[in-house]
């Protein structure tokens, strides 16, 4: 590494286009302009798993930071709007319930509304959780809107290949460079083990200070180059095959994603203006490849317009995202299935943290072993929220679901649901992506009751909770029924029938 100024690392080399490499350009581009030289290795040979096609709602504050028009973003994406996820068949067979991007009713300041819903329940009160809140509400009447007197929580469904697209636009026009090319052979100095270069199949050999690596499973830095190491989560997470499927829309588009459990594994469904994004999530050991693909076509609702796609991984993480002067990224870093949608908030959270610490003269050691700890417990916090869904499953019907019921988890995991069966009490860790409404929603959803609620409620008379309860509801169906219909909402913001807004921050 040759000596550097206090601006040092100017030359970021990304390997790897794709949703992970282009949020990447967009992002260092953005924060850092023309004081750094941004190039781009991709092949349009290789293709990118590209089925990343659902979010949760922190992806607006990065589209913030970029600067992006909503409107202009879900055209240029064929996007829809996304208040939730419909989980269809994980507690019981026939039951279902969201996990929403809001909390339910109103909480006070020692105890969450749904404290209020377990006594209410004693006392006779028959809606669900779901009914008091506003997003589930909402994406149960397949209706949106930001203009109302409530603004829900919400994220967005979009086609990840135009996003990768459109983010490439962004990047190119405040300088990012792409060069085409294979990557062949890679060349660290000989003393320090850093990355100097990488070589293309065609010749070039391309130097730079600084490489992300978005190379997807192959982590063709991180891993092949830099033998950085695995922690296979595979024992917890069982499934390590997709098959994927896009078909036409019979429908208007729902404002949620819909996560469906069969028999060995589980089925998404994500509606996009002009189709909609179908897989199935298995275990090999469980399901054949070829009975996966006809267990997803059997249940899609309109034709397929593209051929099955057949999809192997292996879910954990790398024990180093950040190592020497590589960061990985997506693919590359690790993998946790879709069922949260969490990939694409791991590639803005980590690229976000990477900025903050951005080495100036040199690489800190500190620095790095501190992002690579924040990353660790965040990705150990989402790994445990997935498999809770598994865990807690009250199905009979087959193997597979007895076996994710049977197995050990993590004793984080463990507390957590053993705190929420006798308390119902849910606490949230600084470096926890899910919130505590979330972790209520999935354990209430899937049957868990708890033995107690805070008392704390007691001190709601028990008329004025009833009372309270019937206002709740009858408020949000109110606030639902002001709001226009999904593909209504769309509709406006068409161009020539909106107003420039740029997406509004939120988590």
């Amino acid at each position: 590494m040759n000596a550097m100024d206090n601006d040092g690392f100017r030359r970021i080399v990304i390997v790897g286009g794709g949703t992970a490499g282009w949020m990447a350009a967009a992002a260092l581009s953005q924060a850092f302009g023309r004081h750094k030289r941004i190039e781009l290795i991709e092949s349009d040979e290789i293709g990118t798993v590209g089925v990343g096609e659902a979010t949760i709602p922190a992806i607006k504050n990065f589209h913030l930071l970029l600067g992006l028009d909503e409107a202009e973003f879900l055209n240029a994406v064929n996007g829809t709007f996304k208040l939730g996820i419909e989980f269809e068949n994980w507690g019981r067979l026939g039951e279902r319930y969201i996990h929403p991007f809001g909390p339910p009713g109103a909480d006070s300041w020692a105890a969450q509304f749904h404290h209020y819903w377990l006594k209410a329940r004693r006392l006779g009160e028959t809606a669900s959780l779901n009914d008091f809140s506003f997003e589930s509400s909402l994406a149960r009447a397949g209706r949106f809107g930001l203009n109302g007197e409530r603004k829900p929580n919400y994220a967005y469904h979009f086609d990840a290949g135009l996003y990768a697209r459109m983010l490439r636009a962004y990047s190119e026009a405040l300088g990012v460079r792409r060069i085409e090319g294979k990557v062949v052979d890679v060349n660290l100095h000989s003393e320090s083990g850093m990355i100097e270069s990488v070589r293309l199949e065609s010749g070039p050999v391309i130097e730079g200070d600084f490489f992300i690596d978005c190379s997807g499973f192959r982590g063709l830095l991180i891993e092949q180059t830099l033998q950085t190491g695995w922690e296979d989560w595979s024992h917890w997470l069982r499934a390590d095959s997709a098959v994927a499927v896009q078909s036409e829309s019979v429908a208007p588009p729902a404002p949620y994603t819909r996560a469906t459990a069969r028999g060995e594994g589980w089925q998404w469904k994500i509606p996009l203006q002009h189709r909609v994004g179908n897989g199935i999530v298995y275990s090999s050991a469980y399901l054949e490849p070829d009975r996966a693909a006809k267990l997803l076509l059997d249940n899609i609702d309109g034709r397929p317009i593209t051929e099955p796609r057949q999809l192997r991984f292996r879910t954990g993480r790398r024990l180093l995202q950040w190592n020497r002067n590589c960061l990985a990224l997506g693919l590359a870093s690790g993998f946790l299935e879709p069922l949260e949608s969490t990939s694409i908030h791991m590639i803005q959270n980590s690229l976000i943290r990477f900025i903050k610490l951005f080495p100036a003269r040199q690489i800190e050691p500190t620095e790095i072993d501190q992002f690579n700890n924040d990353v660790r417990l965040e990705a150990e916090y989402i790994r445990d929220f997935i498999i809770l869904h598994y865990h807690v499953n009250q199905r009979t019907d087959s193997r597979y679901w007895t076996d994710c019921r049977e197995m050990s988890i993590p004793d984080t995991l463990a507390h957590k649901i053993r705190l929420f069966e006798r308390s119902a009490r849910v606490f949230r860790d600084q470096y926890e992506l899910f919130a505590e409404q979330s972790w209520v929603a999935v354990m209430v959803g899937q049957g868990i009751e708890p033995a107690a609620w805070h008392p704390f409620v007691n001190n709601l008379p028990d008329t004025e909770l009833k009372n309270f309860m019937a206002e709740t509801r009858a408020t949000i169906a109110r606030q639902v029924g002001r709001l226009p219909m999904h593909q209504d909402y769309l509709n406006q913001l068409q161009p020539g029938n909106r107003e420039p807004r740029v997406a509004r921050a939120g988590a």
